[in-house]
């Protein structure tokens, strides 16, 4: 199985006063920087989903929905498989720009289980649906679901194809923690300090 990562950036980041969030610092480094860097070395190929990041604002390809009325993280994540596709990959994994501790073993653990599902990220009872492993089969059913429904929400579309979910351990605090607002981004500086 050859797999593709794309770090979803294209939030509108409301709540954290409408910067792009992608470009929040925490720790010297930028939101964007910190996922590419974690993201990198579980994946055969990184892009990154964006309608605002400037091209050569990262080393990678900056995919734009194909509609740029942020459309939600599904619009991303079909960006996503369409490149994906068409560089020959099998699989696509997607994360969240604004959770900076995602695991460093997040693909490969989510490898494990049925590869014609969709597998999901879950920790402390709750799935985390940007945090998954999607197969190149998806693309066509998500593009559907994208023309028809009513609602944008990823776990809408899960329920529909069917998925699994692997479980990660949520201590010493749950790696898919997001940064949403400013004092999100205060304690993920807390959680950086030595």
């Amino acid at each position: 199985m050859s797999t593709a990562g794309i770090v979803l950036a294209g939030g509108r980041s409301t709540r954290m006063g409408g910067s792009d969030k992608a470009m929040t610092v925490l720790g010297g480094r930028t939101l964007l920087s910190r996922a590419v860097e974690r993201l990198a070395p579980q994946v055969d190929a990184l892009a990154v989903s964006s309608n605002t990041l400037a091209p050569g604002t990262i080393d990678a390809p900056v995919l734009a929905d194909a509609v740029q009325t942020f459309e939600g993280p599904l619009a991303g994540v079909r960006a996503g498989l369409e490149w994906a596709k068409s560089q020959g990959h099998t699989a696509l994994a997607s994360v969240a720009v604004d959770s900076p501790f995602f695991p460093g073993d997040l693909v490969v653990s989510l490898a494990h289980s049925d590869r014609s599902r969709i597998i999901v990220a879950r920790s402390a009872g709750r799935n985390h649906p940007v945090f998954a492993l999607w197969p190149i089969a998806a693309l066509d059913p998500l593009a559907a679901f994208l023309e028809r429904a009513e609602t944008r929400k990823v776990m809408a579309f899960l329920e529909e194809f069917v998925f699994d979910s692997v479980e990660f351990d949520a201590e010493p605090f749950d790696p898919f923690f997001n940064v949403n607002t400013p004092e999100d981004l205060a304690e993920a500086e807390r959680l950086i300090r030595p």
